[in-house]
């Protein structure tokens, strides 16, 4: 889900923010034109994915994820 393009310039996002504060310019709903129930069937899905795969990982598996993301985190950082 994207969310609505909002100016990256602070002032025209201030105005952009009192506009719709004021009732000048209707905020954009992002889920406007998307099927109700895939939203709801994706949002489900996002819940409940990520505790159901760490539980059917072993741990061992999980040591290895682990490993992995502290490497390609601290890869090309220098110790001091």
């Amino acid at each position: 889900m994207t969310n609505p393009k909002r100016p990256r310039d602070p002032n025209e996002l201030a105005r952009l923010i009192a506009d719709i504060a004021v009732g000048d310019k209707a905020d954009e709903n992002p889920d406007t034109g998307k099927d109700p129930a895939a939203v709801a069937l994706g949002r489900k899905g996002g819940i409940h994915g990520g505790r159901a795969r760490a539980e059917s990982l072993s741990s061992e598996r999980k040591s290895e994820i682990a490993a992995k993301a502290a490497k390609a985190r601290w890869q090309g950082v220098e110790e001091k």
